[in-house]
């Protein structure tokens, strides 16, 4: 009886040790509580995991937008790609989104939450805020396609170099991401699409 206690209790250590090598299930992010939201679109249905714990000003800003259904009619409008910027030396790849040009679901912006802080790096799928000046995003954001590491902290896609407030990443949806970024747009800012991704409807997945 002694031995059989050995080994299970033998074998939990193991097994505790084992679960703390894995890797994360977002690789190269670091990550700890989620909200899941479900991004219903005309293009296909985006599965997105907001970082509550890590981005806590943003996710709740984004969070406020979702619950209290001011997305809802917006739309995905702008596709950035690597032949539509032909005047910027620094080349992203993103699709834009948000409620667009209705002002009256527009909240009050939000403090920069800079991803030297937050440890969000813009990699491919990951959620992030649109702005100007540092400190005037509300309610617009992008996603990346492929790894952005120049709207990072330091990165030179914009002259002030604070980056963008990564927030979240997508988990399930890249191919629909993809296929807006892929449609027909303007060849040059503001890289509008011709027709409109409309967002049917966020919600938070419980």
């Amino acid at each position: 009886m002694t031995n059989v206690r050995t080994f299970v209790l033998r074998s939990s250590v193991y097994a505790v040790a084992l679960l703390l090598l894995l890797p994360s299930s977002v690789p190269g992010q670091t990550i700890g509580n989620t909200t899941r939201v479900r991004i219903d679109t005309d293009a296909g249905e985006i599965l997105v995991d907001v970082f509550v714990d890590k981005a806590p000003s943003t996710a709740a800003n984004f969070l406020r937008y979702v619950n209290e259904k001011r997305y809802d009619g917006g739309a995905f409008y702008r596709v950035v790609t690597a032949r539509n910027q032909p005047t910027n030396p620094i080349k992203i790849e993103v699709i834009q989104g948000g409620i667009d040009s209705d002002v009256a679901k527009r909240l009050p912006p939000i403090a920069h939450e800079s991803n030297d802080k937050t440890g969000i790096k813009h990699l491919d799928g990951t959620i992030s805020m649109a702005r100007g000046a540092p400190g005037s995003a509300s309610s617009e954001f992008f996603i990346c396609i492929n790894a952005q590491p120049e709207l990072d902290f330091g990165g030179k896609r914009n002259a002030d170099g604070q980056g963008f407030a990564a927030f979240g990443r997508v988990v399930k949806g890249m191919e629909v991401v993809r296929n807006i970024q892929q449609a027909p747009a303007d060849t040059a800012p503001p890289q509008r699409l011709r027709v409109l991704s409309r967002i049917r409807g966020m919600a938070v997945v419980k």
